[in-house]
């Protein structure tokens, strides 16, 4: 099985073709194909899939098998891949996902190769039955949780999957593997939730680090970028156009428009390599 490494700002995935090829059982597949020691190395799988209402269709799967609705930085390299690679000769591009259909706009440099992709992620949930989390706030902005020794207020926000996005002084120096871990399963979370950690540098500037729902801390995470930046707005505590996100991999510009409420997402995706999968 033929299949390419990709990332977006450092999170980094196992893309497989299949308009050429086969997969079985993606679920086992990417829990064997993402080990860092024994696979090839990734925070998960995505299919590249034919799709009958949208130029292609995305699956999704965490390392741990678990299949999500959403990755907003994978939906940009899935919107590269099917460009360069020759599968849709268009500079705007759908791409169907659990979480609906994504448009994507290309950036291309004079070889018509791709250079940065910008995403309609469309309207944020702000509802608290649909994101899901159990609170009687909407939107949730209060939602107090305690892990350890420590509590934290959370603004949910749903990008088609769910995430608890919390305000801290310093994002650096934090533990995010020994608070993440917990939080992802709280009681509060019916289907989990991704959890984001943020410190405020300006109106303009964040940083954050997240830990996902099912994979642990990665270096990036699109569509919990697109909520902090709306829990952000919310609480007013950023602006909601050309807000610069720092990651641990890279940096994403996300604008919440006030005319369509829709949020946009923009930033790189890349190629790592092509292989072949033999087992």
């Amino acid at each position: 099985m033929k299949f390419t490494k990709m990332q977006g700002c450092g999170n980094d995935y196992v893309y497989v073709n299949c308009f050429a090829e086969k997969v079985e059982n993606p679920s086992e597949l990417a829990k064997i194909i993402s080990d860092r020691h024994f696979g090839v190395g990734s925070d998960g799988l995505i299919l590249i899939m034919p799709s009958e209402t949208a130029d292609c269709r995305m699956r999704m799967f965490n390392w741990d098998g678990s299949e999500s609705e959403m990755c907003g930085n994978g939906v940009r390299c899935v919107g590269k891949y099917v460009h360069d690679r020759g599968i849709v000769n268009k500079d705007t591009i759908t791409v169907e996902t659990l979480a609906g259909i994504k448009i994507l706009n290309l950036k291309l440099d004079d070889e018509n190769q791709t250079i940065s992709l910008t995403v309609d992620m469309g309207e944020p949930i702000l509802k608290a039955s649909d994101i899901p989390v159990v609170s009687e706030e909407n939107p949730v902005k209060n939602l107090t949780l305690k892990a350890f020794d420590r509590e934290f207020t959370f603004t949910c926000v749903s990008m088609g999957n769910p995430h608890a996005v919390t305000f801290i002084d310093n994002v650096d120096d934090f533990n995010i593997e020994k608070y993440g871990s917990v939080l992802e399963t709280d009681e509060h979370f019916p289907k989990r939730a991704n959890i984001e950690f943020v410190q405020i540098i300006d109106k303009s500037h964040l940083k954050m680090r997240v830990w996902e729902r099912g994979t642990g801390e990665t270096l990036a995470c699109g569509t919990g970028t697109c909520a902090t930046v709306v829990a952000a707005a919310l609480n007013e505590k950023s602006d909601r156009n050309n807000v610069d996100v720092k990651l641990l991999g890279g940096h994403l510009q996300i604008t919440w428009d006030e005319k369509d409420n829709h949020v946009y997402m923009t930033g790189p995706a890349e190629f790592s390599f092509d292989g072949v999968w033999e087992k």
